[in-house]
């Protein structure tokens, strides 16, 4: 009985999975034994243990109350924030509330109201605990994503921080950095810290929520896209200098830097549809316990683990007293598909000498959150310097682009005026300076508005800045803006810099040139509408795909649209004999029909059906007593 016991517990690791048991009551030569595993705590929602704190103080709504708009409709503002009222406040909670009925409940910060002061707000989440993050921080924004925005981590519960990402409509004028994707980094790149336009271009605010840090794009340069193989995720881990510790935190900061403009530059005649609104803040990780328990319980207000291996401490950090002879260290997930425990042994004890043997390899796991570990952050972009007026929240480095300019800043949209080149030819060169003496002009009858009261509408304004789409622009007085008239070229917007509806940006094309927006050339029946994605993709109906929406799914077929099989090769055999005709219908032998020849032709009350029930109750006992020579419980009936 011992022995069967002890069979059990070490086959119990095979069937629970990877690194997720710590020891096992096995027999040797030497008789009977613990045999350590390297091992971890599953993951959770690591939002239901977290500590918010949101500054600088004052930066919530509601004290004193204030009304506030929204993009949709600037002029209507009949929303209210009013902290002294529950129905009527945000205060930070709401960010990890259940939200009941699809009801977005949300913090909200107070409006732009002392524009061209900068409104910036951090959200700082804390655990007092090491935590490894095993799924992407989703951050859902209301009425708009930030247009600039970074997101810190730290290592030391909040004394030191470091950059974990950057967020803006414009990488390179808001941080000096290129924009680039975390899914077109390498494998010596993949804890690299970047910056990415994705998340921060105007959208609409009830379409576009979302802001990531992409942890499952990172991890599937090494495990691959579908994260299946783990296996060499966690050698990397082991390996590579600073990927452990790149996915460990004890806190995280958001900086909110420039909340969401609507796709247009700040009009300053009505602040009260800037702010910022989040309604909620997913966070998937582990407890961090360095590969030495594989429980995790909250305790006295803080995560804990609960420690094997002869360890102890909140990360299992250190020896147990009467276990230290010889020094600590973490458990590794090497050598595969086990690892190392590296557990604490007593002062000659057996098991400081003890090798444990290998155990049967287990089936690979296909879990999609892999384990990390600790100490600092390695980048090679440097941190954000702090304000010395302003420590609690820090100004990014091109922080003048927040201040108020002479010429409106270009707008935040994915087709902008591209950086000049070398290389560039007189007559383009002699255009951007054309636009500039425009622009220029421009922006100085705007100031004049500003400072001396009305200035009366341009109209037919010659050499406007619209990109060479048109030469015709107007002041609009009451929105005190300047804008192109009648655009060319399949283009729109201010400035002319969007592309029609039906029409995407050519990516190979100056934004200046007569070819910049090409039309989105929708199949009319397979897809829902003529308009298409900034790449050129098509929104397709049910069945369709395709870049155009002109081709079908497998198991439909084409038919002035897609249409769903009636009959196939593989899942809707045609039976009872029938063969399948193009996908649509099932020919059907003599005394069959139905979709799929499945009912007979047979009547009742004719002679020549009556065997018809018979032979088919005949096959159903033949079914029925094959399938009691497969199962000995049947015998006895």
């Amino acid at each position: 009985m011992p022995y069967l016991v002890a069979l059990l517990l070490h086959c119990l690791p095979l069937a629970m999975g990877q690194y997720d048991i710590c020891k096992s009551w096995v027999t040797t030569d030497d008789g009977p034994s613990w045999e350590f595993y390297a091992c971890q705590p599953k993951a959770m929602r690591m939002k239901d243990y977290v500590t918010v704190r949101v500054d600088p103080a004052g930066i919530t709504c509601g004290d004193p109350p204030e009304r506030f708009c929204t993009h949709e409709n600037p002029y209507l503002c009949s929303d209210e924030c009013d902290a002294s009222n529950p129905d009527l406040a945000h205060p930070p909670k709401l960010m990890f509330d259940t939200e009941d009925e699809g009801l977005a409940t949300y913090w909200q910060s107070v409006t732009w109201r002392r524009y061209p002061e900068p409104l910036l707000a951090n959200i700082t989440l804390s655990w007092n605990k090491s935590i490894e993050l095993t799924d992407d921080i989703v951050i859902t924004f209301e009425y708009g994503r930030p247009t600039i925005m970074m997101l810190e981590k730290s290592l030391d519960n909040g004394r030191t921080w470091h950059p974990y990402q950057y967020y803006a409509d414009d990488c390179m004028e808001a941080f000096s950095m290129p924009a680039r994707r975390v899914r077109d980094l390498s494998t010596t790149s993949a804890n690299r810290v970047l910056c990415t336009e994705e998340y921060s271009r105007w959208a609409g605010s009830k379409k576009e929520k979302n802001v990531r840090f992409e942890v499952r794009d990172r991890f599937a340069i090494f495990a691959g896209p579908d994260l299946k193989n783990m296996d060499n995720l966690y050698t990397r881990l082991e390996s590579a200098k600073g990927l452990k510790d790149f996915f460990t935190v004890t806190d995280l900061r958001m900086r909110l830097l420039r909340p969401a403009l609507g796709g247009t530059y700040v009009q300053r005649e009505n602040l009260y549809k800037y702010f910022y609104a989040v309604s909620n803040i997913e966070v998937t990780g582990r407890c961090k316990c360095n590969l030495h328990a594989n429980l995790c319980t909250f305790r006295e207000g803080s995560l804990q683990c609960e420690c094997e291996h002869n360890t102890t401490g909140q990360d299992c950090g250190k020896c147990k007293k009467n276990f230290r002879s010889r020094s600590w260290r973490a458990g590794s997930y090497l050598p595969l598909p086990n690892g190392s425990p590296n557990a604490c042994a007593a002062a000659g004890s057996a098991f400081g000498t003890y090798e444990r043997p290998q155990r049967v390899p287990t089936t690979k796991s296909t879990t999609t959150t892999p384990p990390t570990a600790t100490t600092t952050t390695s980048t090679t972009t440097p941190p954000v310097p702090a304000t010395t007026t302003w420590p609690a929240v820090q100004r990014p480095p091109s922080s003048a682009a927040l201040r108020p300019r002479p010429k409106p800043p270009e707008p935040p949209e994915s087709i902008r005026a591209p950086k000049s080149k070398p290389g560039r030819t007189a007559h383009s060169a002699g255009r951007r300076h054309g636009k500039k003496a425009a622009s220029s002009k421009i922006s100085k009858l705007i100031r004049l508005k500003a400072d001396s009261g009305p200035v009366a509408p341009i109209e037919k304004y010659e050499d406007c800045e619209c990109y060479g789409h048109s030469n015709r622009c107007s002041y609009i007085d009451f929105l005190n803006v300047v804008t192109c008239v009648s655009c060319k070229h399949n283009t729109r917007g201010q400035h002319c810099q969007h592309c029609r509806l039906g029409f995407y940006r050519n990516s190979s094309a100056e934004l200046d040139d007569e070819n910049v927006c090409i039309e989105c050339n929708c199949n009319q029946i397979g897809s829902v509408h003529d308009r298409c994605n900034e790449t050129g993709y098509c929104e397709c109906k049910e069945g369709a795909t395709g870049p155009k929406c002109d081709d079908c799914l497998p198991n439909y077929y084409w038919r002035q649209g897609c249409f769903p099989n009636v009959c196939d090769d593989e899942l809707l055999l045609c039976q009872n004999g029938g063969t399948c005709y193009q996908n649509q219908r099932c020919l059907c032998p003599a005394g069959f029909k139905g979709v799929l020849c499945q009912q007979s032709r047979c009547e009742a009350d004719r002679k020549d059906c009556d065997a018809a029930p018979g032979a088919r109750t005949g096959l159903g006992t033949l079914l029925l007593g094959a399938l009691a020579l497969q199962l000995p419980g049947w015998v006895d009936l």
